[in-house]
């Protein structure tokens, strides 16, 4: 690989509690950990050996130091202008269920630094909070754009927030101008739930399928699984049985190891996952669906590393 993947999105601390309690400073019950879904699914590929570079902004306070110190020691490499002294580090509120299910609240702001293409750069990946949230919102849309005749693969995973874009009609809008400019579209049966009530996750499946450029979508279904649909293939791949902590981050190990999965295989960059067979996507969302379930298996987003996947799953 000549180039890092490109990850562009948020990076925050997520605030993990069971109290209402839960405050910006970490008084109380609670737990501050590095988070914001770009900046996990940045972590998650350098953990499975795919170089990676992330576009973000946080600042330079105690939350800031913790995320630079957290993605810095995992190998991610930082984008200029990503650290910004004058940036309030943003926060998401997470208070888990009795099943260890995670709902968030926000405290966010987005405006990334400049964004621009590296030679020979495998793939661009961007998704959540920073594909809706103005102004960065824009700066996305206006590079996935200037993507269209660049020879890399577009990877997106909407990953819904309601309490940030509570209106379904619209937010599907923006999902469905995001998927047209991606290759790739990963999404959750809840944000299916959130973004087409009454739909099936193989409706959306086809429905996104409809643009030109987009050549797979992934629907993960939590304990059950994942199904893959691409323009030749359909898979439905079971998850293992594990026992429960939390969900923090499970989604983002998925995308992850998705992506390096594709990357393994060469079907990223300039081929932009053309020949994918039904073999390759059964594989590549196996290997990610396991990857998940080794996540939610222990506390907040930890993605596995290489080793870790292999240990628990075998190569």
């Amino acid at each position: 690989m000549s180039a890092p993947v490109l990850v562009i999105g948020e990076a925050l601390v997520d605030i993990v509690g069971t109290a209402a309690k839960t405050t910006r400073n970490g008084n109380g019950k609670t737990n501050a950990t590095p988070g914001g879904s770009p900046a996990n699914v940045a972590v998650g590929l350098a953990r499975l050996g795919v170089p990676t570079e992330l576009v973000t902004r946080f600042g330079t306070d105690a939350y800031g130091d913790q995320l630079g110190a957290h993605l810095f020691g995992n190998g991610v490499q930082l984008a200029p202008g990503s650290v910004d002294p004058n940036f309030r580090t943003s926060t998401a509120t997470a208070t888990l269920d009795a099943a260890g299910v995670a709902t968030y609240q926000f405290d966010i702001t987005w405006e990334p630094p400049a964004l621009s293409l590296s030679r020979g750069c495998p793939a661009v990946h961007t998704g959540s909070i920073a594909t809706v949230l103005e102004p960065g919102a824009a700066a996305i849309r206006e590079f996935l754009k200037s993507l269209a005749d660049q020879p890399v693969t577009v990877t997106l995973d909407p990953n819904a927030r309601p309490s940030i874009t509570p209106d379904p009609v619209s937010t599907w809008s923006a999902v469905r101008a995001l998927a047209a400019m991606s290759d790739l579209v990963k999404l959750s049966d809840e944000d299916c739930e959130f973004l087409r009530p009454g739909s099936t996750p193989l409706d959306i499946a086809e429905e996104l399928l409809t643009a030109e450029r987009t050549q797979c979508v992934v629907i993960t279904r939590g304990g059950k699984g994942a199904l893959g649909v691409s323009r030749d293939a359909r898979v439905d791949v079971t998850a293992p049985a594990i026992e429960v902590v939390d969900t923090v981050g499970a989604g983002d190990s998925f995308m992850s190891a998705l992506i390096a999965g594709l990357e393994t295989r060469e079907l990223l960059g300039e081929r932009r996952l053309t020949g994918l067979t039904s073999e390759d996507l059964r594989e590549v969302v196996d290997y990610a669906v396991k990857a998940a379930a080794i996540t939610c298996t222990r506390h907040g987003a930890d993605p596995p590393t290489v080793a870790e996947h292999a240990a628990r799953w075998g190569a």
